[in-house]
């Protein structure tokens, strides 16, 4: 009951993750970033936005599927701490969180810049002072309940959208293409640095996993928030730099603060800027607003996981928010609001972005290889492993061509992590990880326990809403035979007998008797390899299921191919109506995608049970009644 009171309740749909997606990626990356980026690359930075967002896909993809099968708050923590263990996850957790909220800092800083650009009399105090009160407004709102979060990160959303398609709509008239020559005036050997500094901008896409367990049918709408939000930002990230590009002077362009106001100026008049301007601060309110809602989530996770102090962990009353983790996360922000050095910590924000997309594809690779049964994606990443073998590859690349003073603070960064580790988190936390499982398939060794299927089966069931039926109830305490060697159908009988004499209160006897006399009237054997012996016992509301597997298989009839999947049924004649809604369960259960395959790989009758438990039969949902 207590671990049931901490989770967070499901109110996100999919606007609602389209907007957090979307709006965590345009802020700083597309209103700030284009600007020293041209400085660096020239007019090739269109390219350099295009393979940012490239090279996130695989990322994507990998957070789609991880998050699909564990939609749990933490997200990237998550899924890197249960595949790698409390070592890596005490580094993905932290870096997760620092990451995000350093990018919310930085957008609030953005603030100060526009908020400059429309009252020139502000000073660098009055900045600030701005900045760190819109921190507090936010992190107030997160507080109060995601619900009020989301549907004003709808709002901010929505409005960008059409202040940027405004712009872009009229700018595409106005294109000089001789802005573009010489298109690359540094060389392509300057781009690739410049790839890793806007990596940031797409960095916001994946966050949303962070807040899975609070999104309504997680199981599509992660998938297609992330998707929408990713097409749709991709598609305005080039059009608006390659129309900034276009209409802005190199000269004027190069390390501005303010690009795409001065695109829109240019395009729309003062009007425009001032559209594009308030356009910004949409974006940078919209970034600091999903910022703290996603980064507040990791101290929350890792809370639960006791790698950091559960008072991290604590929810509101009324609210169901994590309030010592957003208080935590907003002060953070305010202390990088003051003291950041913009460039050297965008930079080292996209270097902890890049491990973190690193460790992402390693997890899922883990995930894939342990071959824990109750790890079901519901989308699964294509081209696996190389798509995610070669992100790997791609990123570490990226991480050493970000420059000394990122890698210098990512470093220390790092150490401070291991030492926590060390010293807080080793001593309290023993828990296996799926990389546990492989070294168990390798070695063929048992040493790995059950605890992570069994925490990822508990997960498969609030991602779907199941309601126990009857059927559900039966098989989670029903008597599951896994035989070692071929047998024939009267020995088969007698042990099935055996089993059941003490549940039903019946002589084994007279167990056998039914079992051959029903085989001898006709078959049970439904199709190749299956059969549902079925019998009538005497009595009332008696209704029982055994199920075996006999890899090597039952041999009912000559002639016939042995049987390797076996529900045997015995009810009552009251329970008629019962016996065939149980019989309709097990034909959707055995035409499932891959059942013969993952019947024969499941390592024990825990596994065998979770397949027929896990079945995406229909049932009775939370979201259905």
């Amino acid at each position: 009951m207590a671990e049931k009171k901490k989770l967070l309740q499901k109110k996100l749909n999919l606007l609602d993750v389209f907007s957090i997606a979307t709006g965590a990626m345009i802020s700083s990356g597309l209103f700030i970033l284009p600007g020293l980026a041209f400085a660096k690359a020239g007019p090739a930075v269109v390219v350099a936005y295009i393979l940012a967002g490239i090279i996130v896909i695989p990322s994507m993809l990998a957070q789609i599927e991880l998050g699909t099968a564990m939609p749990k708050a933490g997200g990237s923590y998550f899924y890197i701490e249960r595949s790698m263990g409390p070592a890596a996850g005490t580094l993905g957790g932290f870096a997760s969180w620092f990451s995000l909220a350093l990018k919310s800092a930085f957008a609030l800083i953005g603030v100060g810049a526009f908020a400059n650009l429309l009252f020139p009399v502000f000073t660098e105090m009055h900045i600030k002072a701005i900045a760190i009160g819109f921190c507090i407004i936010f992190a107030l709102l997160n507080i109060k309940s995601v619900k009020h979060t989301s549907r004003f990160q709808v709002f901010l959303v929505l409005s960008l959208l059409a202040m940027l398609f405004l712009y872009c709509t009229v700018g595409i008239t106005k294109v000089n293409l001789h802005n573009f020559i010489p298109f690359s005036p540094k060389g392509f050997g300057a781009v690739i640095p410049v790839v890793g500094l806007v990596f940031v901008s797409f960095g916001g896409l994946t966050k949303v996993a962070s807040i899975a367990e609070e999104i309504k049918k997680p199981k599509k709408n992660l998938k297609m928030g992330m998707l929408i939000a990713f097409i749709v930002v991709m598609l305005f990230y080039v059009a608006t730099i390659f129309i900034t590009v276009g209409v802005v002077d190199a000269s004027k362009l190069a390390n501005s603060l303010t690009p795409i106001s001065q695109g829109g100026e240019i395009v729309l008049g003062r009007v425009g800027m001032i559209i594009l301007s308030i356009a910004a601060l949409f974006a940078f309110f919209s970034t600091a607003n999903a910022g703290i809602l996603s980064a507040s989530r990791f101290p929350l996770a890792m809370s639960r996981d006791r790698l950091v102090p559960e008072i991290f962990g604590k929810m509101g009353k009324k609210s169901q928010t994590p309030i010592i983790s957003i208080i935590l996360t907003a002060a953070f922000m305010i202390v990088m609001i003051a003291f950041l050095n913009f460039e050297n910590l965008v930079k080292a924000a996209s270097t902890m972005k890049i491990i973190l997309f690193l460790y992402t594809n390693v997890a899922l690779i883990v995930m894939r290889e342990s071959r824990i049964d109750t790890y079901r994606p519901s989308f699964r990443a294509p081209l696996y492993p190389w798509l995610q073998i070669i992100a790997i590859i791609i990123y570490a690349f990226l991480i050493f061509k970000m420059g000394t003073v990122p890698l210098i603070i990512t470093a220390f960064f790092i150490i401070l992590c291991i030492v926590w580790y060390v010293f807080y988190v080793r001593m309290r936390v023993q828990r296996k990880s799926a990389l546990v499982h492989i070294v168990e398939r390798i070695t063929n060794k048992k040493i790995a326990s059950t605890t992570l299927a069994d925490e990822l089966k508990d997960i498969l069931i609030r991602r779907d809403n199941i309601i126990e039926d009857r059927f559900d109830k039966l098989v989670k305490s029903a008597i599951i035979l896994d035989l070692k060697h071929s047998i024939e159908a009267e020995e088969f009988f007698n042990i099935v007998s055996e089993n059941l004499s003490s549940r039903l209160n019946i002589p084994s006897q007279e167990l056998h008797n039914l079992f051959v006399e029903r085989e001898q009237q006709s078959s049970t054997i439904l199709e190749p390899g299956l059969a549902i012996p079925h019998i009538i016992v005497k009595g009332e509301k008696k209704f029982d299921i055994l199920i075996v597997r006999c890899k090597d298989g039952i041999n009912f009839e000559k002639g016939e191919p042995p049987v390797h999947t076996v529900f045997v049924l015995i009810g009552s004649m009251d329970e008629r109506n019962f016996h065939l809604r149980a019989l309709m369960s097990i034909a959707h259960i055995v035409k499932e995608h891959n059942f013969d395959k993952r019947w024969f790989n499941a390592k024990n009758s825990e596994e065998l049970r979770n397949i027929i438990y896990l079945s995406t039969r229909k049932r009775e949902t939370h979201e259905s009644k």
